[in-house]
């Protein structure tokens, strides 16, 4: 009878080992272009959670700087409420306009400060990080963050533990602050049943403010790791893969293969209408077959001779043919070639160290030709 052996790589069969692996590519830090089209769609390193802790911090603090500016104008209302209401007349409606004044510069007077220090700090906290921007694309509508697959996605990912983690600690922390600021008051506790309704109640509001003013520094502190993880967790979201970066080189300079083609079709031009000048030579001095340097001298144009071509190996063979098809004279001087192709671009005009033996060369085919570019008769 047969046996069935079962494999022992049967069961490694069943497994995709490759859903281990990390196949992420995106091993690069993100590029500055990237950077900005992210900002400009409103994707950038944020903590909402740094301004309101600054602003909770700040509050508490003017409170307790400013508590005898606000006892002094929260009891003018309270007085002119117990005493002065019956002086209003509400028939009237001056009356009732002084009234509805009062209240509404007495009120601004009490929330008027904390109002603008919140803003100042929600504006400067956001902008510390961010600086100045505006933009709409966090508005619009995506289907996509309606998506139930994703939503379920996020629910179970790493970044809902941290965040789950970090909600934890934060109970934790401002609980054990909270004890441990009023088990330090256990001892003074007995000391309040022998104070009045005024003394004991500042007694509680300073207190208070303790306590809130510790639990705003630690939830700073736990703010400050929490951006330090956000900033990681950001920049490790941005990163991009060689290949993304490379298409954006392509896309901000230029696709370099056809910028090559390009240049290259610029040397063809060049080349062809540096030919066309050849048969203008009035002489090609030559190396004699690794260099040709076709030169003119023409005193309407330049006050020393120039050069109208130059070119080595084949581009030198074929300004020499070209200069034979038009009978141009070819004269060997080796080191004259040489200095002249490396020093002299073309258009240019002879440096002043080439002249004379530039002029000795032009002076012989002159007098082969029996002509004198001075003459103009």
């Amino acid at each position: 009878m047969a046996r069935i052996i079962p494999s022992p790589q049967r069961g490694l069969n069943t497994i995709n080992l490759q859903r281990f692996a990390d196949n992420s590519d995106k091993t690069e830090k993100a590029t500055p272009k990237k950077r900005q089209d992210l900002r400009k769609k409103g994707q950038v390193m944020q903590s909402r959670e740094l301004p309101a802790n600054l602003i909770l911090l700040i509050l508490f603090l003017t409170i307790r700087i400013l508590g005898n500016y606000i006892y002094r104008e929260c009891r003018a209302v309270f007085q002119m409420f117990f005493t002065e209401t019956s002086t209003f007349s509400l028939e009237e409606p001056a009356e009732v306009m002084r009234l509805a004044l009062f209240v509404m510069l007495q009120v601004a007077k009490i929330v008027g400060p904390f109002f603008l220090i919140a803003l100042v700090v929600g504006v400067v906290g956001s902008y510390v990080q961010i600086g100045f921007l505006f933009t709409l694309e966090p508005l619009k509508p995506k289907f996509s963050n309606i998506n139930p697959l994703k939503g379920l996605k996020k629910l179970f990912s790493t970044r809902s533990l941290f965040e789950l983690v970090k909600s934890l600690a934060k109970v934790i922390i401002v609980t054990w602050v909270t004890w441990s600021s009023i088990s330090g008051e256990f001892t003074n506790m007995m000391k309040l049943m022998a104070l009045e309704m005024g003394p004991l109640a500042l007694y509680i509001i300073n207190a208070a403010l303790d306590v809130a003013i510790r639990i705003c520094f630690a939830l700073l502190a736990i703010t400050a790791v929490d951006y330090f993880f956000q900033w990681r967790r950001y920049e490790k979201d941005i990163r991009m893969s060689k290949q993304e970066i490379k298409e954006e080189y392509k896309m901000m300079e230029g696709n370099p293969e056809i910028k090559s083609k390009i240049k290259q079709k610029q040397r063809e031009i060049s080349m062809r209408r540096m030919l066309k000048d050849v048969p203008k030579a009035d002489v090609v001095i030559t190396n004699p077959t690794h260099f040709a340097v076709a030169i003119k001298y023409d005193p309407d144009k330049m006050p020393a001779p120039y050069v109208l071509a130059k070119g080595a190996d084949f581009m030198a063979q074929r300004i020499k043919d070209i200069a034979r098809e038009h009978n141009i004279h070819l004269m060997e001087n080796k080191p004259l070639a040489q200095a002249l192709y490396q020093t002299v671009e073309i258009g240019q005009s002879v440096p002043p160290e080439l002249y004379k033996a530039v002029a000795e060369v032009l002076a012989f085919v002159y007098s082969l030709e029996g002509k004198n570019p001075l003459d103009k008769s």
